[in-house]
């Protein structure tokens, strides 16, 4: 039995926070409950016009609407749709460069977005950062964006639609299965399809 909408889960946090590890393995986890599901990749890996530190503020608009076009182009695609970032993370390296100015008015786009989730997952990061040949190892610049998400967070999404984990639960063992199950309770569907094959 077939969802009737696509839930939508996105995990979200600073960078080297084990986030693309935990997309796919909560994304194996569904599919292994017999549901479909896709996943959309951090959009800023492929940014044409810089990251990290040095980026402008129009290298952040372009990841900003890069990602609501991911989203927008995967939505129908399968019952869950798990989501490497949302606009909201990425909304916060955009005010880090902009020094909290909004140049492009895009706030409302960000607050309405923010809706369109069921559930957000915030890797909290207690783990070292790692090179991996694109994001930055700097301390302090990921320190900025977590002082800037534990800011917009509130705004943006509600604490019930919220949950909290360390990065270092993102293991081989972590069991997704409650996140899931939380996931179905919150669109009302059934993780498993309850008729007989």
């Amino acid at each position: 039995m077939a969802w009737n909408r696509t839930a939508k889960i996105a995990f979200i946090g600073s960078h080297s926070v084990r986030k693309s590890n935990a997309v796919h393995a909560f994304a194996s986890a569904v599919g292994r409950a017999g549901r479909s599901v896709e996943v959309g990749r951090e959009v800023i890996r492929f940014n044409p016009l810089g990251l990290n530190e040095g980026a402008s503020p129009e290298a952040q608009l372009w990841v900003l609407m890069a990602q609501v076009q991911q989203e927008l182009e995967l939505r129908g695609r399968a019952e869950i749709l798990v989501t490497d970032r949302s606009v909201v993370d990425n909304f916060a390296y955009f005010l880090r460069v902009t020094d909290g100015a909004d140049p492009f008015g895009v706030e409302p786009l960000i607050r309405r977005w923010a809706q369109t989730y069921d559930l957000f997952v915030r890797l909290l990061p207690d783990v070292d950062l790692q090179a991996d040949g694109v994001r930055s190892t700097n301390d302090a610049f990921r320190d900025e964006i977590e002082a800037i998400l534990d800011r917009i967070l509130p705004i943006y999404v509600a604490d019930d639609r919220l949950v909290r984990l360390p990065a270092s639960h993102v293991t081989e063992s972590y069991n997704w299965m409650a996140l899931a199950e939380r996931l179905a309770r919150v669109v009302g569907q059934p993780l498993r399809d309850p008729t007989p094959a």
